[in-house]
């Protein structure tokens, strides 16, 4: 293992300090038969490790997201109790931290391959079998495309995990949220540094209309909006703090374009090895958490989730927040999540 070397996006008051840790986990082999040359899987842990090697949490992240995306639900008397467990934070392929099409320098930008979500798994697998060498984990937790991953987690590899907890997920990426993202693609490429090659240099033209979609409107919902922003005037004013903060977190546009096609690819039933109904081969408790209203990805497909799960839990967000409800962006949420998922954990 090394430090990591890769681009962190500016640190952020509530997120957690840990050490930044690479595994050099050699070529990747990837479902399409593509490899990932010289890949290096970024990860942080919170606590200690048992001496069964049992009290293992392993967090998966979302679209755009990095190993604090779910800092809210760390520390002690929190949901991932850092006194109980060691909580392994996991960069997914192509955020800029793991080996991505933005600093792989073996294959750049658009000569990177394409890859499924999957793969993310297969390499997070790898970080925990052949590095951290654990071969189960109390939990698995996500949200978001890292809710999808812990659904993906529980087929691909069944009773690696006792739990599984995912947060506004996707077993199959709904018609909506493949039309989101690619959305979202055509505001960074219609950006005039955009050609067939790839970005020549920052799409700001691009990022500023990205951020008008997918943080402004898909995140939240109306009446989210409308509790902070009143008028139209406080609307602009808050849409230009979000657009300086997504600048200054420099997300790269090509590792978003490869992360979006992983996303929107997803559906457990393609799972090699898997036939018929992928959901059904699961055996361990699910907790799926989702709001009554989301944007981004429908909530009848967590719905249609907990429905094909013999052991699932669905429980609602009581939150106006949209897909932004599995997030500390509101005390009440954070504090609902806390005692939901750690109680689940817990049983």
């Amino acid at each position: 293992m090394s430090e990591a070397a890769f681009l962190h996006p500016p640190m952020q008051p509530e997120w957690i300090e840990r050490p930044h840790q690479l595994a050099e986990l050699g070529d990747l082999a990837l479902e399409s038969g593509e490899v990932i040359h010289d890949y290096r899987q970024s990860f942080v842990t919170h606590g200690e490790l048992n001496t069964e090697r049992s009290n293992l949490v392993l967090v998966c992240i979302s679209l755009t997201g990095n190993h604090h995306r779910l800092d809210f639900l760390i520390g002690p008397g929190k949901a991932l109790d850092t006194g109980r467990y060691f909580v392994v934070c996991a960069d997914p392929i192509g955020n800029g931290l793991s080996t991505s099409p933005s600093n792989s320098a073996a294959q750049p930008r658009m000569r990177f391959p394409r890859f499924t979500i999957r793969d993310m798994i297969r390499a997070q697998y790898r970080l925990l079998a052949e590095v951290l060498e654990v071969n189960g984990a109390h939990a698995i937790v996500g949200a978001s495309m890292g809710g999808m991953q812990a659904l993906q987690w529980a087929v691909s590899y069944p009773g690696f995990a006792r739990r599984i907890v995912a947060m506004t997920p996707m077993a199959k990426t709904h018609p909506w949220a493949a039309l989101v993202v690619e959305t979202a693609r055509r505001c960074l490429t219609a950006d005039p540094e955009w050609s067939e090659a790839g970005f020549r240099s920052r799409p700001n033209r691009g990022w500023t209309a990205y951020t008008a979609l997918m943080t402004a409107l898909l995140a939240r919902t109306p009446a989210a909006v409308q509790a902070f922003a009143p008028d139209m005037a406080s609307a602009q004013r808050w849409l230009s703090t979000l657009t300086g903060q997504n600048e200054s977190g420099g997300f790269d546009a090509h590792d978003y374009l490869y992360q979006s096609w992983a996303y929107e690819a997803h559906d457990v039933d393609s799972t090699p090895g898997v036939t018929g109904d992928a959901l059904a081969v699961i055996q361990v408790p699910v907790l799926i958490a989702a709001p009554p209203l989301d944007l981004f990805n429908p909530v009848e497909s967590a719905h249609l989730a907990a429905q094909k799960i013999s052991d699932a839990r669905l429980v609602e967000i009581p939150s106006v927040q949209g897909h932004q409800a599995a997030t500390a962006a509101r005390d009440e949420d954070n504090l609902f999540l806390n005692r939901t998922i750690g109680a689940f954990l817990l049983e």
